[in-house]
């Protein structure tokens, strides 16, 4: 009779060779399930996202703690790592999302926030973050910032187009945000 010890090892290595395979998991499944780091899901595949080295966290930390410091000023909310759910059977998880303040409050975001913030990892690939800028500009997100931590260049997209950061000052207006990116890094 086989022992089986590690059930969880078992199965937590069957769903990342499901990942990396393709297998398709339901929404419910996906919701249900606690992924560290979080992952996305698009139309039944689960994505791994490319986080966790000192530069992304550090960026990722100081760019939230900065929002969060502001929003009262700016009337925003600043979360990190929040799923937002961009189409029917698409949940993307920015590094960092501001919410207008008298948005709703949701445990997955389903109305458009304000910006969605992606900082670049060693791993990223250009036309995987595109691909995520394009949805959430699709979904209605007003600004998507791209940040890389290690040329320290900032690029903002809108639905008119990209913007490369030239002044160093990330914005958006409306309401109006200014952040210095050197106040971003250490």
């Amino acid at each position: 009779m086989e022992q089986r010890i590690f059930p969880f090892v078992e199965w937590y290595f069957g769903m990342m060779k499901g990942m990396q395979s393709g297998t398709l998991v339901s929404i419910e499944e996906y919701l249900h399930t606690s992924y560290s780091p979080d992952c996305e899901y698009v139309d039944g595949k689960i994505l791994e996202r490319n986080v966790g080295e000192y530069e992304h966290a550090r960026l990722q930390t100081r760019l939230g703690a900065y929002l969060v410091n502001h929003e009262k000023q700016w009337e925003i909310r600043a979360v990190v790592e929040q799923r937002v759910q961009v189409k029917e059977r698409q949940f993307r998880v920015p590094d960092v999302c501001v919410i207008l303040a008298d948005a709703p409050k949701e445990s997955i975001v389903t109305h458009p926030p304000l910006l969605c913030v992606e900082i670049l990892s060693p791993e990223d690939r250009m036309s995987e973050i595109l691909e995520r800028v394009s949805d959430y500009l699709a979904f209605g997100v007003r600004y998507v910032w791209v940040l890389d931590p290690r040329t320290r260049r900032a690029h903002i997209y809108r639905s008119d187009g990209v913007h490369e950061m030239k002044d160093g000052i990330l914005w958006t207006s409306e309401p109006e945000i200014l952040v210095p990116l050197d106040q971003l890094f250490d």
